[in-house]
This record gives structure tokens, sequence and C-alpha cells, in this order.
């Protein structure tokens, strides 16, 4: 049998149309969805497929988006009896992963990460930062120029995504003298992103503070298939561990690429990225180019994967 990673998308994965068909396709995915709009108390359906725009890329509405779409098509799959190998998710998607995992509840699961993107925002407010992304030069060399644009603020390489791609998070001071520095590098490209806020940095702080309540009250179970964490980049079983690690995930970077390597050197074949958009099946095959990945996020692509991995583990 193929072994066959579950990954989960994390924001910047949105866009307006998300999940309608499967929605249509599928009763298991349409009682997700209906069930967040009642747990919500508003039409996150409505959002997902009619927009507006740009309300879905607020983080406060992104979030719960895309964490319900990704919960949504796993049900696709589960249903049919396709369980994962491992499971890991990127930021956000390590919410959708743990109850892929059955560490999470879906009901608690989308109560947190509500919680979680309407404190992400408003740390953003609080103190406004951005993210940057840095195309072209070594983790190690991002690291170092992040350190020397320290002095005009908070700098921290965020998102360690693929080879020669690297999430830069901090104060708007900071991160445009880090495109300079990277820029005299050999940067090939400087990219600021769409964000409304310094995710996985110390900017986040005080989001992290109001979770760490949360989330040591959250009821979590032993994972029944390896978890792959953002912050350790192997599998967690502890449940303590993986507690912490949500918490700590919000100020500390996401390290996909070594994820990744991890799951291939576990035996992983294959990968199927659960949820809206392609984001993750790119930066994959950047890292691990022998490892397959289907998308798994409409009615084609989650056909596809049933096919190919009906009676697969």
């Amino acid at each position: 049998m193929t072994a066959c990673a579950f990954l989960f998308p994390g924001q910047a994965s949105q866009a307006v149309g998300m999940g309608r068909d499967i929605y249509r396709e599928y009763p298991v995915a349409r009682e997700i969805f209906d069930r967040a709009d009642e747990i919500l108390g508003f039409s996150l359906t409505g959002l997902c497929f009619c927009g507006p725009e740009e309300e879905l890329r607020q983080t406060i509405f992104t979030q719960p988006a895309v964490f319900v779409h990704s919960v949504a098509a796993w049900h696709v799959l589960a249903a049919a009896g396709i369980e994962p190998a491992c499971v890991a998710g990127h930021s956000l998607g390590e919410y959708s992963a743990l109850v892929a995992a059955r560490v999470l509840e879906f009901e608690e699961a989308l109560k947190l990460v509500e919680r979680r993107s309407q404190f992400m925002q408003l740390a953003g407010a609080e103190r406004p930062g951005g993210m940057v992304a840095v195309l072209g030069l070594e983790d190690q060399r991002v690291e170092e120029i992040c350190r020397q644009g320290a002095g005009s603020g908070i700098a921290v390489a965020a998102n360690f995504n693929a080879p020669g791609q690297v999430a830069v998070s901090g104060d708007m001071a900071a991160l445009e003298r880090v495109g300079e520095l990277a820029r005299e590098a050999g940067a090939k490209r400087v990219i600021p992103l769409e964000v409304s806020g310094a995710f996985h940095s110390p900017l986040m702080e005080p989001a992290a503070r109001e979770m760490t309540s949360l989330l040591e009250a959250a009821r979590l179970y032993s994972p029944q298939r390896p978890v792959i964490t953002n912050v350790a980049a192997r599998p967690v079983e502890e449940v303590e561990d993986l507690r912490r690690h949500l918490i700590a995930q919000i100020t500390h970077p996401v390290r996909w690429s070594e994820s990744v390597q991890c799951m291939a050197r576990m035996g992983v074949e294959c990968a199927a990225e659960v949820g809206p958009g392609a984001v993750l099946k790119g930066l994959v095959r950047r890292i691990e180019r022998d490892l397959q990945v289907m998308e798994a996020g409409t009615v084609e692509g989650l056909g596809n994967a049933r096919s190919d991995l009906q009676g697969d583990g």
C-alpha cells in the first residue's frame, strides 16, 4: 500500500467559490459547512461561496473558511475509508491536521480557530507589521539578513516554505531594510505579502497569550496517526506537547521544508493537499521532487484522490 500524507493548507489558500462544489456533491461535506454556520452564528458558507473577496481576505474570516473547507474535504476521504500515513498542516492548517488525527473534535477546533483569527487580527492592528517573501537565498542567509535588519525593528524568518523561499515577518521599517539587504545579497525577488499582521513573529505575542488559556482548557486526545508539527518538524505524540506547539506556533516559524523532508524519511510516497488551492503542492514539489502530490479540495480532485488511494493506507 502507498504511504500517503494528508497536508492541510493555511491562510492565503482562500478564494471566492471555495467548497461550493463539494458542498453540492457530498452530504458529509455539506454537514460540516452547515454545522460551521450554526457554531459561528453567521453564514460562513455564503462568504466562501459568494464573497465578497475583500471580506474573505480578512484574517477573522479567512482562517475559519480555510479550516472548514479542509475539514469538509477530509471527511469526504474519511467516509471512503481513506486514512493517511501521517498529517501536517501549514500554520492554521495544523488545526485541520489535528482534527484529521482525531486530536481535536471539529466543534472545539472551529471555536479555537475563530478565536485565533480574532486575536491575530487584533494583534496586527495594535502593532502594525507585515511579511515579505524572500526568493532565491538560502535559509541561513535570510536569517543573517534578518539579524542585520533588526536595528530598524523586529524582523524574523517566519516561514521556511521551500528551498529558496522564506517568508520574513516583522515591523514595516525592519522589513524594508531586510528587502534592501536581501537584494544586495542576490535575492531574485522580495515580494510583500497581503497579510494583516506580522504572523509567526514576536509581534503576535498578545495573540499567543490569549490563546494560551483557551488551549490549556481545550480537550485534546492522543493522535491516531503521526502529526508533524510546525514547531518541531517531526512527529509529536504526546498531547501536552501538541498543546504547547499550538501555542508556540503563533510566534515561532513554520518549518515546512523540514516537515516535508521528515515525511520522506518516514517512507511517505505521496501527499494529498486536503483543502482549497494548491499552494502546498507547489512547495512540496520544490522540497521533495520524488514525492507525488495530488489536490483534494474540489469534486474533481477528491474523485481522483479517492480513485488513487482507495484501499491504500
